[in-house]
């Protein structure tokens, strides 16, 4: 049996960025640590040596993703106010997504460390479910934990009467935080 070689250095981490390159879905750190024979450890340190290199790579629940360059199609982006129970963060992902928006990340204002933001990159029911299950299998807590609740998202989608939809979705399961 042929034992495989491992990838070092420079030379792996531009493998990594070809492939994220290429790359249409998130890659996780345990398929690029397998296809080049390191620890996911490794694979996180090649990762951040890249972004201190400005490429555009983010990490999100379900592996990273290299930002390419925006298409010409025009998006429209809006931050909002949430506040519910842990337990709802599935059903409100849920309202966002069926009215075709994109919810890009999570916000909270943090009394000690201030602005704190994770990115989801969540944009249907699958990708959700995907969320929710890194969460649950891995025991980690929500953001608005740390708040009680209250949250803020960056939601995006290709017309403004997606994004209005949403926010009366939200609005009417009792979600949405109204100025």
């Amino acid at each position: 049996m042929k034992e495989e070689k491992k990838v070092f250095g420079e030379a792996r981490r531009q493998l990594i960025l070809q492939w994220l390159k290429e790359s249409e879905a998130p890659l996780t750190g345990a398929e690029l640590a397998a296809k080049t024979n390191v620890s996911r450890q490794v694979i996180v340190q090649d990762i951040s040596l890249l972004k201190a290199r400005n490429e555009p790579i983010i990490a999100t629940s379900q592996g990273y993703l290299y930002l390419k360059p925006a298409a010409p199609a025009k998006t429209y982006t809006r931050t909002i106010a949430c506040f519910h129970t842990p337990e709802q963060t599935k059903e409100e992902l849920y309202l966002l997504v069926d009215c075709g928006v994109t919810v890009k990340d999570v916000k909270i204002e943090h009394p000690v460390y201030g602005d704190l933001t994770a990115s989801i990159m969540v944009s249907n029911r699958f990708e959700v479910d995907q969320f929710i299950a890194k969460i649950t299998a891995t025991k980690s807590a929500y953001l608005l934990q740390l708040t009680d609740g209250t949250h803020l998202h960056t939601i995006e989608a290709d017309a403004t009467e997606k994004l209005d939809a949403a926010c009366r979705a939200l609005k009417q399961a009792g979600f949405l935080i109204e100025a």
